[in-house]
């Protein structure tokens, strides 16, 4: 049970989202402070988070490193007892698999994944009441299938997906889930990063390699970051407390 109204089914509640500066963190803070959840929001560029925590009276900012330990234990000291923690932090690297180098290999493992195992297991030290806790990571469709030229992302995400379902038989018994969402290509700033790869490696123009990432789904389209947000806040709301330890793809079919 939440404690809010219809109106604002989180009042009350505290949430904090990780890679919240840009994208479907920033969406999803949005979205959480519209319910009525305090958000933090956090990252590693200042400037991006306070454009967003300016949007919304309900959301604050912190600079931090999913990637180091000691950032995100400081995150969750700040933040102070925790409802809802969503690890989405993220971005993709791609090269083919004989010239992915073992740096490429680690960066991607980091971010995507150590970074996710950092946020949640702090996200669930943090826990305010055990009785009711929502825990989400992003992953991504490529956890959930084999994309090419990005093996260290899909087996990152693929690991997230593994992850969830781990802690999510771990808190069965508690009111906390667990639970990832998969989304395929998303209207992002790091899918536009993505585009002007494929465009420069293939010779593409920015309009053709747009169109090549929006045929992997069946409605033809990419995922809005507000589609993303909308399922997060779904898991956060009453009659969600069976949904547990599951991988929601957002795909248009894909999946």
């Amino acid at each position: 049970m939440t404690n809010g109204t219809d109106n604002a089914p989180l009042a009350g509640r505290s949430a904090v989202v990780t890679g919240g500066g840009s994208g479907v963190g920033a969406a999803m803070a949005l979205a959480f402070a519209n319910a009525g959840a305090g958000v933090r929001i956090a990252g590693r560029r200042a400037d991006a988070l306070k454009a967003v925590a300016a949007r919304h009276e309900r959301i604050a900012w912190t600079v931090a490193d999913v990637t180091d330990e000691a950032s995100v234990e400081a995150l969750f000291d700040r933040a102070g007892p925790v409802d809802i923690v969503v690890a989405n932090a993220g971005a993709a690297e791609s090269a083919p698999f004989t010239r992915t180098g073992r740096d490429l290999w680690e960066r991607m493992i980091a971010l995507n994944l150590t970074g996710v195992f950092l946020t949640l297991r702090a996200g669930l030290k943090a826990m305010r009441d055990p009785a009711w806790g929502r825990l989400i990571a992003v992953s991504s469709t490529a956890g959930l299938k084999g994309y090419p030229y990005v093996s260290a992302y899909t087996a990152a995400k693929h690991g997230v997906v593994g992850l969830t379902r781990a802690l999510a038989l771990e808190v069965a018994r508690t009111g906390v889930t667990v639970n990832a969402l998969c989304p395929g290509f998303l209207d992002t700033e790091m899918t536009e990063r993505s585009i002007a790869t494929i465009a420069e490696a293939t010779g593409m123009t920015p309009e053709d390699a747009r169109a090549r990432l929006a045929a992997s789904n069946p409605q033809q389209r990419l995922i809005d970051p507000e589609e993303v947000a909308a399922a997060a806040l779904w898991l956060c709301r009453e009659g969600t407390a069976a949904v547990n330890g599951q991988a929601i793809a957002l795909s248009g079919g894909e999946i």
